[in-house]
């Protein structure tokens, strides 16, 4: 599977300093909609994602997008929003909130609640606040299913065994992971406890802000300051792998996007690219009908091994 990360933050040109909703709004709803007319059917979201004027943005448009599908789109589709644990939201009440307001903006259409981040290493009890939030959520049948982002496998298996004492499954585990952050690879007990809880993995920044589908050779176009801070640090140590990649994908007649998804789905783990444009979301529908082989996935795999640069961790990322 391929999922759709939608975060208006990360969208168009304009959006981290002027907000121009008469062509982003039509340009959101295009890429939505062909993403779903190819197959695409889980949609993850944040409450986070659009603050100061565009606060809950994302979540709206999505709700709006949803409630003009069919009824039979609409049964195919999950939703998953995550829910930011703020210093201020410092207990299960201020997160219930969070959420209803999540859902709300959503008109509904929400079947999997996330916690955004791990807080174990700055405020442990905070977590488990969180994490027995979504619990009351899941058991006042506000919601279906419970998901977990930048967790490690050691705090992963502490919150099973916390949630599976009142008979509640975690659904899910999103971790950065693309051929520039190589988790799965680099930390093998990530999936080896997902495997053995049947948790799965969601690869977030799985094209590492686009940087993996920028021609080597070419000079880098940036759409605003942060992933040029990011990916400008990045283009020299990532020509090898960019170069095969295109290499690849030259050889198959497809999109180095198609090349660098279906590296992940070959790790049994479900990419969820940021996409923003109709063409984005025809090429991620299209790594759907294809594998990449055995061969190809090990060369991959040595290359993003001995890269001498990665894509910055997320910072609050638990053991």
């Amino acid at each position: 599977m391929i999922g759709i990360g939608f975060g208006t933050w990360a969208w168009g040109n304009k959006l981290l300093w002027g907000y121009d909703s008469s062509r982003d709004d039509l340009v959101l709803k295009e890429t939505f909609n062909q993403a779903i007319k190819g197959g695409l059917s889980f949609v993850d979201t944040a409450d986070s994602y659009g603050t100061g004027k565009l606060r809950g943005r994302s979540e709206l448009l999505l709700g709006r997008f949803i409630n003009n599908l069919t009824s039979n789109q609409q049964k195919k589709l999950i939703v998953g929003t995550k829910i930011a644990p703020f210093p201020w939201r410092i207990n299960k009440e201020k997160f219930e909130k969070a959420f209803l307001s999540s859902k709300k903006r959503l008109q509904g259409h929400v079947q999997r609640v996330q916690l955004h981040w791990s807080t174990s290493r700055y405020a442990p009890w905070q977590e488990v606040e969180f994490l027995d939030g979504m619990m009351d959520l899941i058991e006042k049948k506000e919601i279906n299913e419970l998901g977990v982002s930048n967790i490690g496998p050691k705090r992963l298996r502490w919150m099973h065994n916390r949630c599976a004492k009142r008979g509640i499954k975690i659904s899910s585990l999103q971790v950065q992971f693309s051929l520039l952050s190589p988790i799965l690879l680099t930390n093998p007990a990530i999936k080896q406890v997902c495997n053995e809880l049947e948790i799965e993995i969601l690869a977030y920044s799985p094209l590492a802000l686009g940087l993996l589908v920028q021609p080597p050779g070419e000079e880098a176009k940036y759409s605003n300051f942060l992933r040029k801070s990011i990916i400008g640090s990045l283009i020299p140590g990532s020509n090898q792998i960019r170069q095969h990649i295109f290499k690849l994908a030259n050889t198959k007649k497809i999109s180095p996007a198609e090349v660098s998804l279906n590296w992940i789905r070959a790790h049994g783990a479900m990419p969820i690219p940021g996409l923003r444009s109709p063409s984005q979301a025809e090429e991620a529908s299209k790594a759907l009908i294809w594998e990449m082989s055995e061969e190809e996935k090990k060369i991959l795999d040595e290359i993003s091994i001995s890269s001498k640069v990665r894509m910055p961790q997320n910072p609050f990322l638990s053991d």
